[in-house]
């Protein structure tokens, strides 16, 4: 598809995906919670389902920012994790992940134990970036995430860009 090629939009629902998971004693650190990699390799798979959903082919991460945790994770615990395109540039998408987890030994609510937001780039057989359609917000709380997800972008953008204009003006350390 060329660059003066337009898509059509694709509603936020027609991509989300929740990813579910049971956390076993080979996912945990020294401390005897869920390992922090456990959770972002499953936030990252998560936000690559709903990239490649959106794009209609393959898409790779460029980035994941925020990625915050909030509680712990324990053996047993069944995760979800829910994840979404809240936004749509030329050839990349934000996915915005909601981790959650129920506990196996209560009969509670799952609770929120992280999010992060994470930057897909779509790409062809040759690894080259392709268009994705735009993202097309469904809801009032889709349309608020779009426009964070603006912000987000700006702020990225600007910090690149502060950090190589500074490593320009440093000599070279090796």
């Amino acid at each position: 598809m060329g660059a003066g090629d337009s898509l059509s939009g694709k509603p936020t629902a027609a991509s989300r995906t929740t990813l579910s998971h049971i956390m076993t004693a080979g996912d945990t650190n020294l401390l005897g919670t869920v390992h922090g990699g456990v959770i972002m390799k499953l936030v990252d798979d998560a936000a690559g389902a709903v990239a490649g959903r959106h794009s209609g082919g393959p898409a790779v991460t460029a980035s994941m920012d925020e990625m915050v945790f909030l509680e712990p994770v324990r053996v047993g615990d069944l995760v979800h994790v829910h994840a979404q395109c809240n936004w749509t540039g030329r050839t990349s998408m934000e996915i915005g992940v909601r981790v959650m987890a129920e506990r196996w030994n209560e009969s509670t609510p799952a609770q929120q134990v992280g999010s992060a937001y994470l930057v897909f780039a779509a790409v062809d057989a040759d690894g080259k970036p392709r268009t994705v359609p735009p993202v097309v917000p469904d809801s009032e709380r889709n349309e608020r995430r779009f426009k964070e997800a603006q912000i987000r972008r700006t702020h990225r953008l600007a910090r690149r860009r502060a950090i190589k204009e500074l490593r320009a003006q440093q000599p070279s350390e090796g």
